[in-house]
C-alpha cells in the first residue's frame, strides 16, 4: 500500500507542478481568456497547485501530506465543476479522477498519522 501511495503521490505532484507552473508563467490575459476567470484568481490557484505538489512529496510533518491532498481535492472539485460548466461531458473526467486520486492519498496517509 505504501508503494502505491508513493507512486500516486509522485504522479499527482508532477501533474500539479506542471499545471500550477503553467498558470504562473503563462501571460495573465491569455489564461484568463481561456478559463473565463480573473487573472488574480488563476494565479492563486497556480500557487496553490504548486504548493500542494510540494506538500504531496515532502514529508516534513506526518500530517502535511494528507492535508495537502485534501486541499487539492477542494481544488479538483472546483475544476470539475468549472470544466463541466464549460464543456459538459467527458472533459470533466480528468479533474474528477485526479480528485479521486487525491482522496486516495489523503485517506491512505491520514491512516498512518500518529
Amino acid at each position: 500500500m505504501n508503494r502505491a501511495l508513493w507512486i500516486v503521490q509522485i504522479l499527482l505532484a508532477l501533474l500539479f507542478l506542471f499545471a500550477g507552473s503553467l498558470k504562473l508563467i503563462t501571460p495573465v490575459e491569455q489564461v484568463a481568456q481561456q478559463m473565463h476567470m480573473s487573472g488574480a484568481f488563476i494565479r492563486f490557484i497556480g500557487v496553490c497547485e504548486v504548493l500542494g505538489a510540494i506538500g504531496l512529496v515532502l514529508r516534513i510533518k506526518p500530517w502535511l501530506t494528507p492535508l495537502a491532498a485534501a486541499l487539492l481535492v477542494v481544488i479538483m472539485i472546483g475544476a470539475t465543476v468549472v470544466t463541466w460548466q464549460m464543456k459538459p461531458g467527458v472533459g470533466s473526467l480528468l479533474p474528477f479522477v485526479t480528485g479521486i486520486l487525491c482522496v486516495f492519498v489523503a485517506w491512505g496517509r491520514w491512516r498512518n498519522v500518529p
